[in-house]
């Protein structure tokens, strides 16, 4: 029996313009009436997943945010916070100021964003996500402990491109990957995604034949991998459609919903 319903957020949950479909907003909203879980397993920050069940006027669901790197619960309890090593932030931030101009970087850590100035880059992903940044000292916050989940680049695509190669040499305990051809995100090498949702089933009681996860992108595959009720996105890349158990119909087209009626996991509309 299927207890836990776990789905990456942009490409999968939202459509392209970042809105949920109606029907998606109706998958969960009948996973959870019927006593389920639903569970957002996202790169973004708590505060960059909530406005979304905000949006859809439900309670908050449990989240994987960073990746795997924090895991919280329906209550926001934190269950699992793992940070970056003080000496790979310290030295990774020296590196890409030396090396680079014109970079915007963000440092997440727990349930805050903090920026060196609230530029252009920055208030357009405030847009985009319904998060607030905030204006902070990196080497202040490293020199009072605040150390990071994650670190994000904006960048222009052939300077993220550089930044992923040099950098993932340089720092061989980070994991530095793209996620879009202008963002460039690190963090502990130890997380992911699958890591993040070991965590969240552990807590629940739950097993792997438990669950189903949907996602659309090669940073989904260690969570495709994981669980054997795997469902590929139609949007998703053809390698990534492989690594999966099944395909649904696309993020515009509310391949959640679709998938989850087809398995008898809600009624149909």
């Amino acid at each position: 029996m299927i207890k836990i319903i776990l789905s990456d957020i942009d490409g999968t949950f939202l459509k392209d313009d970042k809105a949920a479909t109606p029907l998606h907003a109706h998958a969960i909203k009948s996973v959870v009436a019927k006593g389920l879980k639903f569970v957002f397993v996202s790169a973004r920050m708590p505060e960059a997943i909530y406005p979304i069940t905000d949006a859809i006027g439900m309670a908050h669901t449990p989240v994987i945010s960073y990746g795997g790197g924090l895991v919280l619960t329906e209550t926001e309890e934190i269950i699992f916070d793992k940070k970056m090593p003080a000496v790979d932030a310290k030295n990774i931030l020296a590196e890409m100021k030396r090396r680079w101009q014109d970079i915007t970087i963000n440092y997440y850590t727990g349930r805050r964003w903090f920026v060196e100035a609230i530029e252009e880059r920055v208030q357009h992903e405030m847009d985009i996500t319904g998060a607030t940044a905030e204006v902070a000292n990196f080497d202040e916050l490293l020199s009072e402990n605040i150390f990071p989940n994650k670190i994000m680049i904006i960048c222009e695509p052939s300077t993220c491109r550089d930044m992923e190669v040099e950098l993932g040499k340089k720092f061989p305990a980070l994991n530095v990957v793209r996620s879009a051809p202008y963002l460039l995100e690190i963090m502990d090498k130890s997380i992911s995604k699958a890591t993040g949702i070991e965590v969240m089933l552990k807590h629940y009681g739950f097993t792997l034949d438990e669950a189903i996860a949907f996602g659309d992108n090669y940073n989904d595959v260690e969570m495709l991998e994981l669980i054997p009720q795997s469902v590929a996105m139609a949007n998703a890349p053809d390698a990534v459609k492989k690594l999966a158990s099944a395909v649904t119909d696309s993020n515009e087209d509310s391949g959640i919903y679709t998938y989850l009626v087809k398995v008898g996991v809600i009624e149909p509309v």
